[in-house]
């Protein structure tokens, strides 16, 4: 399997080629084009991950045929597009609303963010990735990717989170006092310490999100 983020990093979009037999599992809504032949199949999330975690109810597994295929994927705000491998060693925590496809022997399962989820963005859930081959990500603006030192905690406003280490700490705690929670344009925050790395999107998405429904 090779891939290609072409058109980046303002309208990232993902192509790849598969051979013979090899497949890619997508968000639904994402394809954007197929070469070749490839045998699509939509599995189910199940309603409550779906509702939990504000991903589509769908994913689309795509398989190529007896001969190599490409695969097309567009992510549904403009932005930047990143693959992060997993060698069986440590997870990846992704943001729903940034996980555009994967594959290999991926195994992934919903991680409890708490009631302060829902007042920090970003929903009650993330996702959590482990295995052997990798997940691409998709973002509102740049991605920008950060290591964490050991002696230092950093603080986010955590919807421009899009994915860190699963080894990392994290909480979400308020911003500041009570007149800045509630007057200073920030609300609830993300705090991350430990070693790995974490990914974070240059611009907010619920601004686009508001702008798109208005």
């Amino acid at each position: 399997m090779k891939y290609e983020i072409l058109y980046r990093p303002a309208y990232s979009v993902l192509k790849v080629d598969l051979d013979p037999g090899e497949s890619i599992e997508a968000e639904a809504g994402a394809l954007m084009m197929i070469e070749g032949d490839v045998e699509v199949k939509t599995k189910s999330r199940g309603l409550l991950r779906a509702l939990t975690t504000g991903e589509s109810l769908f994913v689309n597994v795509y398989r190529a045929g007896g001969s190599p295929a490409t695969l097309w994927l567009s992510p549904p705000i403009p932005g930047d597009v990143m693959y992060i491998r997993l060698d069986g060693g440590k997870g990846v925590i992704v943001n729903d609303k940034c996980y555009l496809a994967s594959h290999g022997d991926v195994r992934h399962r919903v991680v409890w963010r708490g009631l302060r989820g829902i007042f920090g963005g970003g929903g009650l859930m993330w996702l959590h990735f482990t295995g052997v081959g990798g997940v691409w990500v998709n973002a509102y603006g740049s991605i920008v990717e950060r290591k964490v030192k050991p002696e230092e905690r950093l603080t986010i406003d955590n919807v421009h989170l899009v994915a860190m280490d699963d080894g990392l700490e994290y909480d979400i705690r308020k911003f500041g006092s009570l007149k800045t929670l509630l007057f200073g344009g920030e609300g609830f925050v993300f705090s991350v310490r430990g070693m790995g790395k974490i990914y974070l999107q240059s611009r907010n998405p619920t601004i686009w999100y508001m702008r798109s429904k208005s």
